[in-house]
């Protein structure tokens, strides 16, 4: 940090806490800078709700013309794959994962869909897949025009990403009720949301890999004569295939981790709306068996597109015979035509038998009642501590917390005047230590634990962020944030949003810090990573949903049930970015540590962990973003918040009250991601 900025810093972060103090002892819950007043908020809602009504008289016709039009390549397909015997789907698949990454993923791909025939879901995941292959083909065209736009233009780029931050931070259950307004009931509405859901990261990864193309490869081409669409089509994108086929793969995993959210508004029998049905009904054991066919699904075409994705031109490969060049498409031919004809012959390999099917959800369902039933009293001691000890502290304040009924005694004024003293100390011994950013979060954190979150002052907290936005990212980053936290206050969503705020930053820390420790150790020993590695898999591919459903279970409905599922969701980043920025590090520099005798702990601690900082700061970033993502669903289990805002909406057909909300989540996912890249970046200037 420049030596004026700094001079800056340890003025202003003084004042700010000082005038937040002053805020809190002399206002009280009525004064308007603690609490913006009712009567101040814009009538944001309103104006949102008549310009949808005017929109849908206006366009309503063009918007179900088009819902027409794309309902019939979806029934299509929908028949085409209730039609074809399911060994042939087994067959093809397995091929094609053969061809993407050998034996391993095709063992694993058939087992998979002999999972969904033999549990009895095979009709319910061939809707589900038939969403996905319209869906998909649709996200990745859209994506790479706007991606080729992007690249073209910078002032066409400077729209586009705006647009992907606020696609990708709005909870998808937000823009439901507008999709709903526009196209109505059925199949074609679960469509066009995984569609709007799946495109940005197409986008992205189009912009990034055609601007990665390396010059020296464009030069040859513009020396060889190449014209301006011969230098597009067959330089740049043959160049940039492996990030465009990257793309592809993450714009096919966003789709397929919509088909829960699509299954709510698309009315079909797929997989989705049968986890959904059997979550309303609590359903553990069933809710499970659906969900982790969803997992399945979305494993399998996760592994087969990042495959194919992965795969390095072979020289040749392009000079062998036909035969060879394209033996896996003869292959498929042959065990598709083969299953085919034994399916005409052998009955259950056209139909698997109802008296053949497993399925243990009784046993599931009595396993889970016995587990609660033992484990009763811990259960129950374990959720009263993290409330009453650390929950609701930072919610409401230790003031309001701390009575004969929580904690066993009362907070006497004794204790008030120790607690400050404590944290005064605290803050002054950090100072003189010449950590001073230290002393003044550790002042605030003592401020914000003794009032709680959701009573200190909107107007410091806001000027505290814009602080904090002019100390990481300058000017810019502090009128931004000024601005976006400006609209949560207008709008009349700042308490909402900071019950939001509360819950997703405990659970952050919890993830990042659980999530880290794990990742070290992961990058230090390798059993505990092949151990880790397919869990990240499951809790990523496993529909928000189902992760809800054994914490509901066990812990019944409450924040310490939402709290568990939003760690058990975002948890995983923290993971991965920490055990993969450990174990990529420079060999050189690893060596010569080694060689200066560092010992393993020495080497941990002072060298890979400062250097792998930040890719963890990014693991940071993502496991925000996860955690925001949960908030929605977290909401179903009886939180309030922005979640829980974007459901009345939907629940109440308000799509002013449910856009505004999702707004307010986006708002705060992309501050706390603005805010992690401009710690991040200075981080790595200061090692570089």
């Amino acid at each position: 940090m420049p030596r004026d900025a700094d001079s800056l810093s340890r003025f202003l972060w003084p004042v700010l806490i000082g005038l937040l103090l002053l805020a809190q002892f002399a206002g009280s819950p009525g004064d308007w800078f603690i609490a913006w007043p009712t009567e101040w908020v814009l009538p944001f809602t309103s104006s949102l709700n008549t310009a949808m009504d005017w929109f849908v008289e206006t366009a309503g016709w063009f918007f179900r013309g088009l819902s027409d039009i794309l309902a019939v390549p979806v029934s299509a397909v929908q028949k085409f794959l209730h039609w074809l015997p399911w060994p042939v789907v087994v067959a093809v698949t397995a091929v094609l994962s053969w061809a993407a990454s050998g034996w391993r993923l095709a063992l694993f791909s058939t087992l998979a869909l002999l999972y969904m025939v033999v549990v009895g879901y095979w009709p319910e995941s061939m809707n589900s897949l038939s969403l996905v292959i319209i869906s998909v083909p649709l996200a990745i065209a859209i994506g790479f025009a706007f991606g080729v736009w992007g690249f073209r233009s910078e002032r066409a780029a400077g729209v586009i990403q705006p647009m992907l931050d606020m696609l990708q931070t709005i909870p998808a259950f937000a823009y439901l009720l507008p999709i709903l307004l526009l196209f109505g009931f059925g199949p074609v509405v679960g469509l066009i949301a995984s569609l709007l859901y799946a495109f940005p990261p197409m986008v992205r990864n189009t912009m990034l890999g055609l601007r990665s193309v390396p010059t020296d490869i464009v030069e040859s081409g513009l020396m060889s004569g190449a014209t301006p669409r011969q230098l597009f089509w067959q330089v740049r994108i043959p160049a940039a295939s492996r990030q465009l086929l990257l793309g592809a793969n993450q714009s096919t995993m966003a789709a397929v981790s919509m088909v829960i959210i699509a299954s709510i508004i698309g009315g079909t029998a797929d997989i989705g709306w049968e986890v959904l049905s059997r979550i309303r009904k609590a359903q553990f054991g069933e809710s499970i068996l659906a969900g982790i066919v969803i997992a399945l699904l979305a494993m399998v075409i996760d592994r087969i597109t990042y495959g194919f994705a992965g795969r390095e031109a072979d020289d040749g490969e392009r000079s062998a015979s036909p035969w060879s060049r394209h033996r896996y498409l003869w292959i498929g031919l042959v065990a598709a035509l083969v299953t085919f004809l034994l399916s005409t012959v052998i009955p259950a390999l056209r139909e698997w038998p109802r008296e053949w099917e497993i399925y243990p959800a009784e046993a599931m369902n009595s396993w889970l009642e016995g587990f609660i039933l033992t484990w009763s009293e811990f259960i129950g001691t374990l959720k009263t501590i993290a409330f009453y000890y650390l929950m609701l502290p930072v919610r409401v304040g230790l003031v309001d917390t701390i009575t004969p009924f929580s904690w066993g005694f009362e907070f006497t004024p004794a204790m008030r005047w120790g607690y400050g003293a404590a944290v005064l100390a605290l803050s002054a011994w950090t100072w003189w230590r010449g950590r001073f950013h230290l002393a003044m979060t550790i002042m605030f954190l003592g401020i914000l634990l003794y009032f709680g979150l959701t009573k200190l002052s909107w107007l410091v907290l806001v000027l505290m962020a814009g602080a904090l936005g002019y100390q990481l990212g300058g000017r810019r980053l502090a009128v931004g944030t000024l601005a976006a936290l400006g609209f949560l206050v207008l709008a009349g969503i700042w308490p909402q949003a900071m019950l939001s705020v509360y819950l997703c930053g405990i659970a952050v820390l919890i993830s990042f810090l659980v999530g880290g420790c794990i990742g070290v150790i992961a990058s230090e020993v390798g059993v505990v990573s092949r151990v880790v590695r397919p869990v990240n898999d499951t809790l990523q591919t496993m529909p928000l949903f189902v992760i809800l459903i054994p914490f509901v279970m066990i812990f019944k409905i409450g924040e310490f049930s939402a709290l568990l599922a939003i760690v058990a969701y975002a948890i995983v980043p923290a993971i991965r970015y920490t055990e993969h920025g450990l174990r990529n590090l420079p060999n050189d520099v690893i060596e010569a540590a080694t060689c200066m005798g560092c010992t393993r702990w020495q080497l941990l601690t002072q060298v890979k962990l400062p250097l792998a900082m930040p890719v963890i700061m990014l693991g940071l970033n993502q496991t925000i973003m996860y955690a925001i993502a949960m908030l929605v669903i977290a909401a179903l289990v009886g939180t309030n918040g922005l979640g829980q805002q974007v459901y009345i909406g939907l629940g109440d057909g308000d799509f002013g009250i449910g856009i505004v909300a999702g707004i307010g989540m986006a708002i705060i996912a992309m501050v706390a991601d603005r805010f992690t890249q401009g710690w991040s970046a200075a981080r790595q200037a200061a090692y570089s």
